[in-house]
């Protein structure tokens, strides 16, 4: 699920360990098509995070490797990312790690009958995707019959989610408010 087509699995396997070495994951690439392709990598650090500066310095890392090594015919844009707060889901840690929240999941194949679920996720358990869908009840699904999963943006899920670094805030306020007072 971290890449669709045999060429998104070729530049996995090129990129994956540039990532590495830099501290980072690779949670999905899609090397997508039109009169420019675009190759979209979303990435994180170990600690889940990955701000602007990690997306810069991560797409320099890997630009140098595509420069190099040139796996992509044509022209193409590199477009480095983080996952969001409602990321995709592809990798089994990341069912495990986000359990507790909503998803919608479609299947490669059905699952008593089903090939979109849509609940909350309920973890891993083994081996198998455990999900809640709201409308027909408990499945347990085989990772490798996920083709796609996203987590759901709900309040639950920002309030999961760090908060914004706020140091230097009160600073920014006390000027503002000086601002004020001399107007």
């Amino acid at each position: 699920m971290r890449g669709k087509t045999a060429e998104d699995l070729t530049l996995l396997e090129l990129l994956d360990p540039v990532a590495e070495a830099a501290g980072y994951a690779i949670v999905r690439l899609r090397l997508m098509g039109g009169a420019t392709r675009r190759l979209q990598v979303m990435a994180e650090r170990a600690d889940g995070e990955m701000d602007i500066d990690d997306c810069a310095r991560l797409s320099r890392a890997i630009s140098e490797v595509l420069d190099a090594a040139d796996p992509v015919s044509g022209e193409y844009v590199l477009e480095v990312s983080s996952p969001g707060v409602d990321r995709p889901l592809t990798r089994p840690k990341d069912f495990a790690a986000w359990a507790g929240h909503d998803v919608n999941v479609s299947l490669g194949a059905p699952a008593g009958g089903h090939k979109k679920l849509r609940g909350e996720l309920l973890g891993v358990q083994d081996g198998k995707v455990q999900i809640e869908d709201r409308k027909h009840g408990r499945f347990a699904v085989p990772f490798e019959q996920i083709h796609s999963a996203k987590l759901v943006l709900t309040d639950k899920l920002i309030a999961a989610t760090k908060p914004l670094d706020m140091s230097g805030a009160d600073e920014i306020e006390e000027f503002n408010e000086e601002e004020k007072a001399q107007d």
